[in-house]
């Protein structure tokens, strides 16, 4: 590969094997027992190559990663990097991606992703398959699809994120999060956004118990609420629901039309009922 120095077909161990390497290109190679083996590193593109223990990229730039893999115990394995992609992979380690920047992944399987993509900001997401408690942490700055998540507390404190053809089971999502647009999606998860701000739902179906409360400014689009009770509390809403909503509890203004209501709660003892319009449709 022009330019680049090309490492191939190695087996790799003891700490910092690859320590502060510049301009290469690793193929085929195996990075066993030995932490931090391409700390401080930049300028890579890696191939098909297997990392087995802790801290594996490090404080490292300008990384490209195709069909490799992250065992388990490659736990935290990318921190405090920046440019990083890859693609085709599976990262089978927890904790992966802390304070990075400039994140893309590309047909990704993380099926142990407990606090993944943890302060990352620039992130681009495609076809990746997560599962994982705390995923996406204080992201800021995210472009996500064709998305699977199954693991609670997903997106806490994220901002600026766009997530669009995604299957999210995940409770407690979106907490304290502001700027974010979920379209052509579906979620399922009690207490669903509470504590948002500019939370915009769009062709969405949710089901959540308690779910969009303590919210400021919930916008949803042509969106369908299975299942779904006691919503809305304290939240300023402008809803648009295609079907039944099962009750709506006490939301603190705004407009909620749907095509039916179970069980309306407007507590004049809790919230000012005239700031609500509430329609039936059809």
């Amino acid at each position: 590969m022009d330019g680049f120095r090309e490492v191939s077909d190695k087996f790799f161990t003891g700490e910092r094997a690859m320590f502060g390497t510049r301009g290469a290109a690793i193929t085929r190679c195996t990075f066993g027992d030995g932490e931090s083996p391409l700390k401080e590193s930049g300028d890579l593109k890696i191939t098909d190559t297997l990392f087995k223990w802790k801290y594996p990229l490090w404080y490292c730039e300008n990384v490209e990663l195709d069909g490799c893999t992250f065992y388990e115990t490659a736990r935290a394995g990318v921190w405090y990097t920046n440019n990083f992609a890859f693609s085709r992979g599976i990262i089978e380690a927890p904790k992966t991606f802390r304070r990075c920047r400039g994140i893309t992944l590309d047909d990704v399987f993380l099926p142990h992703a407990e606090e993944t993509l943890w302060n990352c900001a620039d992130v681009k997401l495609r076809n990746v398959r997560a599962r994982g408690d705390y995923f996406a942490m204080n992201v800021c700055g995210a472009e996500i699809e064709n998305f699977d998540l199954v693991g609670n507390y997903g997106f806490d404190g994220a901002k600026n994120v766009t997530i669009k053809n995604a299957r999210m089971l995940t409770k407690d999502a979106f907490w304290n999060s502001e700027n974010v647009t979920v379209i052509d999606s579906f979620i399922s998860g009690e207490y669903l956004g509470w504590n948002a701000k500019n939370l915009t739902l769009i062709n969405c179906t949710v089901e959540s118990l308690q779910g969009m409360c303590y919210i400021e400014n919930l916008v949803m689009k042509n969106c369908r609420t299975a299942d779904t009770t006691l919503a809305f509390e304290y939240s300023s809403v402008d809803a648009d629901i295609d079907g039944r909503i099962d009750s709506v509890f006490n939301p603190s203004s705004g407009t909620i039309a749907a095509g039916d209501i179970g069980k309306l709660t407007l507590d004049p003892s809790r919230v000012d009922p005239s700031k609500t319009t509430v329609r039936r449709k059809g």
